[in-house]
């Protein structure tokens, strides 16, 4: 376990291997371990560095609440000190999120996004209410009531990554869910392979098709009969998309 410290935050990461870089960008929750299968896979043919986002894994949190604006510009800086310019970019969900906006105005080699968030979903009329309701009452609670009752309208109708999240992070995960990455989509021109599970929960293969559509250089692998997670359980499978999206830039 290594960390660097980028202005005052600890970050934790392992770099191992030669070649052409490779940097992995986790979910959401989630941390480094995640991409370990990917990681072990290629760090004999390239320089691969994986990290634990800030606020995520061993990484410390953030000191205010942080958007893909500032994960961004974290990973603009973990570039430069490592010397990795010009990545290849292999990201699951959220780190997609931080990937394409990276890939939007900076130089990228490739990418290799799964379950990619990013587009913001339109929401009927069900979800408006729900959220008028859950604003409403939160003003009301934090007015009159403690505390624990906020936390306990939180956990009531927010979403599973909203109720695992307190504090800054919570901050930040609503900063984050309410970027919208559609207007730099195509921005982005470097060669991009979208892998997308059949039935992802979290992001629909819909807004796979969409990237695809608006990158100027993509195209979309769908997982059959899997999820979210796609990239993790069929993870030999995955590797086997990844050898041939870089077979040429192998050492």
């Amino acid at each position: 376990m290594k960390f660097i410290n980028i202005d005052g935050i600890n970050i934790n990461y392992k770099l191992e291997g030669e070649g052409k870089p490779v940097i992995l960008l986790h979910g959401w929750g989630q941390n480094l371990q995640m991409m370990d299968y990917i990681f072990n896979h290629l760090k004999s043919n390239f320089k691969v560095l994986s990290f634990d986002f800030v606020g995520h894994g061993k990484s410390d949190e953030p000191f205010e609440p942080w958007g893909v604006k500032e994960y961004t510009d974290n990973l603009s800086k973990l570039i430069k000190i490592f010397n990795m310019e010009e990545p290849i970019l292999i990201g699951h969900s959220f780190g997609c999120r931080v990937a394409i906006t990276y890939a939007s105005s900076n130089k990228v080699n490739k990418m290799i996004l799964t379950g990619a968030a990013g587009i913001k979903p339109k929401r009927g009329i069900d979800y408006k209410i729900k959220v008028y309701t859950f604003k409403t009452l939160k003003k009301i609670v934090s007015l009159i009531g403690s505390k624990e009752m906020v936390e306990s309208l939180s956990k009531k109708f927010g979403s599973s990554d909203y109720k695992n999240t307190t504090g800054v992070m919570r901050q930040t995960f609503v900063k984050v869910v309410n970027d919208d990455v559609s207007e730099i989509l195509e921005k982005v021109t470097c060669s991009t392979l979208l892998v997308w599970g059949e039935h992802d929960e979290a992001v629909d293969v819909s807004y796979g098709k969409i990237m695809e559509e608006k990158m100027k250089d993509a195209a979309l692998v769908i997982f059959e009969n899997d999820n979210h997670f796609a990239y993790y359980n069929q993870w030999q499978r995955f590797n086997l998309v990844i050898d041939a999206m870089l077979e040429k830039d192998k050492i």
